[in-house]
């Protein structure tokens, strides 16, 4: 499992802790550090020893999940953003939904949304499915990275995260996914993000719309659309 994190030593435990509760232990976890100031290296090797840590030079989360993706050996790569959490038995009910479905490639999971300490309800147009969801994703993220569980074979299928966006890069991967295969949907909200702090990605750039239009654009040119 792969965690992308940048200075972010006072969320970072919590996130792994919840890691660590898990019920279904994962085979080797990855915090990928792009480039941290604080004291995000010291804290997990001092407290987390099992953790493996991979430093890079601050070049944004796409590039920070890609090394993850390609240091990990297994079959099976979850992602955690490092300010979210996930419910103990998460990994095992994903787990057992890919193995029951052998051709699934990605599974995702309905999830717990807190807004400054306090748990508010998402609106319906943020409504987790599965299936074929190509057309549902088209006017916005509506597959959180942290509730994700893929299969290896499907980054060579569609291509690892697009490192040349500075965000909504999970927005582009999930089109690119789900214009060619269905997905697999848990719906229990086995995911707690965690949202409403200065550092969220989402706050950093004006005019997110601009990254999710350039998405649009590529994946019209790739030629992989049917009419």
């Amino acid at each position: 499992m792969v965690i992308p994190t940048f200075n972010r030593a006072h969320l970072l435990p919590r996130a792994l802790d919840s890691v660590m509760a898990q019920s279904f232990a994962p085979a080797e976890v990855f915090v990928v550090d792009d480039g941290s100031t604080d004291d995000t290296a010291k804290i997990v090797g001092r407290d987390y020893p099992s953790v493996h840590v991979l430093r890079q030079d601050n070049a944004g989360v796409s590039r920070a999940r890609n090394r993850g993706i390609l240091s990990s050996q297994y079959e099976l790569i979850a992602f955690l953003d490092s300010d979210d959490t996930w419910e103990p038995a998460k990994l095992q009910r994903q787990v057992e939904a890919m193995e029951r479905d052998p051709s699934a490639m990605l599974c995702h999971t309905d999830e717990i949304w807190i807004r400054r300490g306090r748990r508010v309800n998402p609106m319906k147009k943020h409504r987790k499915s599965g299936g074929r969801i190509f057309e549902r994703c088209l006017p916005l993220c509506v597959i959180s990275p942290s509730s994700v569980m893929v299969r290896r074979q499907l980054f060579d299928a569609v291509g690892l995260f697009n490192e040349e966006l500075p965000a909504c890069e999970d927005y582009d991967l999930w089109l690119r996914v789900t214009a060619r295969f269905p997905v697999l949907y848990l719906e229990e909200r086995l995911v707690v993000k965690h949202g409403g702090h200065d550092d969220q990605l989402s706050n950093k750039f004006p005019a997110m719309d601009r990254f999710r239009i350039q998405a649009l654009r590529d994946i019209l040119s790739s030629g992989s659309l049917s009419e």
